[in-house]
């Protein structure tokens, strides 16, 4: 979403009381803004990723559904309103487990996970995403060694993958 403004962040995640547009240049130097992604597990097991429309940056890749938390909100409540916006698939912050966090060079990466009963229901944005699948875990963390995924997914998966699998396939 352009125009969208970002609270900036210290390595901690703190609001720093400044706000960033989207897009605008010059971003500060050693300060984050924070990004949040949700993985979904359906009830036999099976992860939601998602394609990325074919007009955005990194096109037509792979992704779990994510995106930047806006000024004013949480890790959580970014990462929840970013999931219903994409895939129309609704859950409260309780219902979201932590993953684990990345640094990357100006964002704080928030990595979630939540297990939903039966198969939910997708309403897709077409702005957002042009494909969804329910794959097993182990096909989405290929899919990012296979150059599937965005490529920021890739050291996000080194480091986070295993603890997602611990999470998910106990």
């Amino acid at each position: 979403m352009d125009g969208e403004l970002w609270d900036v962040t210290d390595a901690a995640g703190t609001p720093t009381g400044v706000t960033h547009r989207r897009g605008d240049p010059d971003f500060p130097a050693g300060r984050f803004h924070v990004v949040a992604s949700v993985c979904v597990v359906r009830g036999d097991g099976l992860v939601l990723i998602t394609r990325r429309a074919a007009e955005k940056d990194w096109p037509l890749a792979w992704e779990f559904p994510a995106g930047s938390a806006l000024a004013g909100e949480t890790s959580v409540e970014g990462a929840v309103r970013e999931l219903a916006e994409e895939t129309g698939v609704r859950v409260e912050g309780a219902d979201l487990q932590f993953v684990g966090r990345v640094v990357e060079e100006t964002a704080l990466f928030d990595f979630y996970v939540t297990f939903l009963p039966g198969d939910p229901v997708l309403e897709l944005d077409p702005e957002e995403v042009c494909e969804s699948a329910w794959v097993p875990l182990a096909q989405a963390l290929r899919r990012s060694d296979d150059g599937e995924m965005a490529g920021p997914w890739t050291p996000r998966l080194a480091q986070l993958g295993a603890r997602l699998e611990e999470l998910v396939d106990p």
